[in-house]
């Protein structure tokens, strides 16, 4: 009996012993599978934005939001993006804030970033490419204020000198060669990590890197890359302006341990990568993509691959400049185009209150007659000579009499004498004055008052009879010379 069990089977011992074996090893599985369904993504990480207005901040959350339309605001404004963990299959929301450019709304700040959420926090500066003559103030400047704020925080010794030692282990323990791995790997960088920790030999840093160590993971983001062009085309950037432009930013992300990105919305340029980017150092999610530095509006560097002599292989392009060389002696501003528009001067609209009191006293000053006086003259009458009595009338023009003149002149050839002071007589009647021919014949002196259809019925009445005592008077001396011509032929 006992040889046919040992052929056929282990004994009763090692068979409990093998399940005893199998049941732990289960439990190990469920266990590990426990442990990573609770292991979450965080839902209190977020990013604050800083850059100056028009530098593209708004449409760049956008862009990683998915939004096609985005809306920009004003002082601080919220937002968030959904990010997935395939792997885990979690979604959470990071939350985004965007500090307005003004220097009004800088006490906004605390709101973004305090003692709180000073572990969880992620910095983007954003800044232009359509104004890379004022990327050394405005960096400089968003750096300035982030450290007199972080300066005020009420934050502890030991907090602040934790995350400074994080940013430190994450330029010594960052592997180059990881970007030759396997891309299948889930973490390129936990592996070197691991060894690294077990061996405890950790690299030195580069000279020149983290000189400044705000204990934030910071990200230099260049918006707006496809605007080369026209930096190219109309202020005749060559390939050594955008060489000087890249080393001189790497530099300054070496010396403050940040990474470095050129982004365009217009192009969609880097954008995704910029998204997974944020959530590799937030979320620590799998980012494969090693850094990018041939395509000149598409560079990607990441925090811990940079270096000095990285940066100086820029240096052999440059003929004209050398890397020392003052930022804006290169890149200058360039000269205002528009000239008219500097000599425009701000008009200050008056209160009203004064306006109406200055009127007021204008008026009380003699306006006020002035006003009345204009008032009483028609418009549309047309204004007179000094020394002047009636207005012209289309009668005191004499165009009756002149009607007349062809008769006058057939009639009487040899009276051209007669006709002048004729026609020089009706010239001087048409004044209208009271002494003139107009007071023989009988007619009333003229009335102002009377109107201006009085005044034409009196001047046609003077005219007439002037014209008929002169004709009577031409009349008599034709039947003068008529009679006195037959007796000079006898």
């Amino acid at each position: 009996m006992e040889t046919s069990t040992q052929i056929n089977g282990l004994s009763p011992a090692k068979k409990k012993d093998n399940a005893e074996t199998k049941e732990n090893l289960w439990s190990e599985i469920l266990g590990e599978v426990q442990k990573q369904g609770t292991a979450k993504l965080p839902s209190n990480k977020c990013v604050l934005v800083l850059g100056d207005n028009s530098s593209g901040k708004t449409s760049l959350i956008a862009k990683l939001q998915g939004v096609e339309d985005p809306k920009k605001g004003s002082g601080l404004e919220y937002a968030y993006i959904d990010v997935r963990d395939e792997y885990r299959d979690d979604l959470t929301r990071l939350g985004v804030w965007i500090l307005d450019g003004d220097i009004g709304h800088l006490n906004l700040l605390k709101f973004a970033l305090n003692e709180k959420n000073y572990a969880h926090t992620l910095v983007i500066l954003a800044i232009s490419m359509t104004t890379p003559w004022n990327w050394q103030e405005q960096l400089e400047h968003w750096m300035k204020v982030l450290g007199d704020h972080l300066e005020q925080l009420k934050i502890s010794s030991e907090e602040r000198q934790a995350e400074k030692q994080r940013l430190v282990n994450l330029w010594q323990t960052y592997c180059e060669t990881a970007d030759e791995l396997d891309p299948s790997s889930p973490m390129k960088r936990n592996n070197r990590l691991s060894s690294v920790d077990d061996d405890l030999d950790l690299m030195p840093l580069p000279d020149g890197c983290l000189v400044t160590n705000h204990g934030l993971d910071i990200v230099v983001v260049i918006t707006k890359t496809d605007y080369m062009i026209t930096l190219e085309k109309e202020f005749d950037y060559r390939e050594e302006h955008f060489d000087f432009m890249q080393q001189w930013i790497r530099r300054f992300c070496l010396h403050y341990g940040a990474s470095l990105f050129y982004t365009s919305v217009k192009e969609d340029k880097n954008c995704d990568l910029l998204y997974k980017y944020l959530t590799h150092r937030i979320y620590d999610l799998p980012f494969r993509t090693p850094a990018l530095v041939v395509e000149k509006d598409a560079v990607l560097i990441p925090a811990g691959w940079d270096n000095q002599k990285k940066i100086s292989i820029l240096y052999e392009n440059m003929h004209s400049c050398k890397p020392d060389d003052f930022f804006n002696d290169i890149i200058a501003h360039p000269p205002s185009r528009k000239s008219v528009s500097n000599k425009e001067v701000e008009v200050q609209t008056e209160d009203e209150q004064a306006f109406l009191a200055r009127q007021l006293q204008i008026l009380q000053q003699g306006g006020g007659q002035q006003q009345q006086t204009t008032r009483s003259v028609s418009p549309m009458r047309t204004p007179q000579p000094a020394g002047k009595g009636a207005p012209r009338t289309p009668s005191s023009q004499g165009s009756p009499n002149k009607k007349m003149e062809p008769k006058l002149n057939t009639s009487t050839p040899s009276g051209e004498g007669v006709l002048a002071n004729f026609f020089n007589s009706l010239l001087h009647k048409k004044s209208g004055t009271p002494s003139g021919p107009n007071s023989l014949s009988g007619t009333p002196s003229l009335n102002h008052s009377n109107g201006t259809d009085g005044l034409v019925a009196l001047d046609n009445i003077s005219v007439r009879t002037d014209a008929a005592a002169e004709l009577d008077r031409l009349s008599k001396s034709v039947k003068k010379d008529l009679n006195f011509a037959p007796s000079s032929e006898c």
